[in-house]
């Protein structure tokens, strides 16, 4: 069983239409997807870019012991476990933080080849004065935009998008390694923003805009933009998520061409959502030059897509919770590969195959919890009916150095009010609107005790879990 594993950064769930989206384009994935098991339930386990990354290739809830920082030597990696079983593997990538110096998540592949030019990468140095297309206030780092801007000039057409690029080197290297055993891992930044797809994409969705294209809007409380600007970063991002479609589609066709969609299991999935005004929000963590803090994960942000194709099987919607880890040990069970058991996550075949009806009863989202509530620090727990978004009282340590979200360092730090927690009923509240932790305090217990028991079960070392143990309700 060949396996290829196809990221798309930040990639929320509603906007694709095998999801229910009835306003954005993306008919290649839909089109996958009706040949493929759809999974309703998928959530994030470690957030988020750089994390997310290092559960897929340890199979391990890393928020548990780590932060966003580079892959140690000590973990064990599945490209390394495929290289032993025989397997060709392969790790193309435009998304730059997995790729900066000294991050090492290309460890262990075969072969690798990074895009360059996504974000900040300073790909190119002129020209050095770029018009920024809005107030720099209202952009999270203008010259992160400005030198975004630098490296688009060297495009000359659809093709030359990063997305482009990547999908492409992927269908050149498939052409050659088609008859190998293969693993290929594809990973794309779009449609994380800074958002530049090409402009006819945004037309489809807001044609004839003529205000300021706050195309990497400032993470934190959007009250700073107005209801017509929000519309228009809305359609900035929609047309990145065509544009991914689009490119994926490329690919998909390859693998059709190469006849691979009869030995090969194809997965695609995301790293997490963003808020697009939602709670008052935009982006997905409260950010300023010097200082971070920690916004709620509600399920814009944590409840993700996940379609797998599977050969010679019946497609069908899978219920019932899962997330990245059960990726990794699908995987282990699909190519029959030795288990290094190191590996957290639960093969996801027995929901496929109907003999489970589910791998557990909750999730657990959230950033790494080895500095305690520090920095405005939340983990959200999701079961079937409840959503638990709790912090704990700040201790001595109330802030530390981070290179969260986007690997610049800055001084995590609670900003605004006191992080209360947040409890919501799903069934009657699923857009997360009203808070009735006060009323069902007893719930809230019961779900802090199954996180602590979730702790220990993934042998998290007792010197994070002290930190979490103590909830005063």
């Amino acid at each position: 069983m060949n396996i290829i594993l196809i990221v798309a950064d930040t990639l929320r769930r509603d906007h694709l239409g095998c999801y229910g989206n009835e306003w954005i384009s993306t008919p290649n994935i839909d089109k996958f997807a009706k040949h493929s098991f759809v999974f309703e339930d998928a959530y994030i386990a470690s957030f988020p870019t750089v994390p997310n990354r290092r559960d897929l290739f340890t199979g391990r809830f890393t928020f548990t012991y780590s932060d966003w920082s580079p892959l140690t030597s000590e973990e064990v990696v599945i490209s390394e476990v495929l290289n032993r079983a025989g397997y060709q593997t392969m790790f193309i990538a435009d998304t730059p933080h997995i790729t900066a110096p000294g991050y090492n998540y290309q460890r262990g592949f075969s072969g690798w080849i990074k895009i360059r030019g996504q974000e900040g990468d300073p790909l190119t140095t002129s020209p050095h004065n770029i018009k920024l297309p809005a107030s720099p206030e209202k952009l999270r780092n203008p010259e992160r935009v400005r030198q975004m801007m630098r490296n688009s000039l060297l495009r000359h057409s659809e093709e030359d998008y990063y997305c482009a690029q990547t999908m492409r080197e992927a269908e050149k290297w498939l052409e050659k390694n088609y008859k190998e055993k293969f693993f290929l891992y594809v990973d794309t930044f779009d449609p994380h923003e800074p958002w530049d797809p090409p402009h006819y994409y945004v037309d489809l969705y807001d044609e004839n805009y003529e205000g300021e294209e706050v195309i990497y809007p400032v993470y934190g409380p959007c009250n700073y933009l107005t209801e017509r600007e929000l519309k228009h970063i809305r359609a900035h991002y929609a047309g990145e998520v065509t544009l991914v479609d689009r490119w994926v589609g490329r690919l998909f066709q390859k693998i059709e061409d190469l006849g691979l969609f009869e030995n090969t299991a194809i997965i695609f999935t995301t790293d997490h959502g963003f808020y697009h005004g939602e709670h008052g929000l935009i982006g997905k963590s409260i950010i300023t030059e010097k200082y971070q803090s920690l916004a709620p994960l509600y399920q814009e942000v944590t409840h993700i897509p996940l379609i797998i194709h599977l050969p010679q099987t019946k497609p069908s919607h899978i219920f019932g919770f899962v997330q990245p880890p059960d990726i990794t040990a699908t995987i282990i069970e699909l190519t029959k590969a030795e288990n290094p058991q190191t590996i957290e996550g639960k093969s996801l075949l027995p929901l496929i195959k109907r003999e489970k009806k589910k791998l557990r009863d909750f999730t657990v989202s959230s950033p790494s919890i080895i500095h305690g509530s520090a920095g405005g620090q939340r983990v959200t727990l999701t079961t079937k009916d409840w959503v638990f978004i709790f912090g704990l009282e700040e201790g001595e340590k109330k802030e530390y150095q981070t290179l969260i979200v986007d690997g610049k360092v800055r001084i995590q730090r609670r900003m605004g009010k006191k992080v209360e927690p947040e409890l919501y009923y799903l069934p009657e509240d699923p857009k997360q609107e009203r808070n009735v932790f006060s009323k069902y305090k007893d719930i809230a217990r019961r779900l802090h005790s199954q996180f602590i028991k979730f702790l220990e079960s993934v042998r998290t070392e007792e010197r994070y879990i002290k930190l979490w143990r103590v909830f005063k309700f």
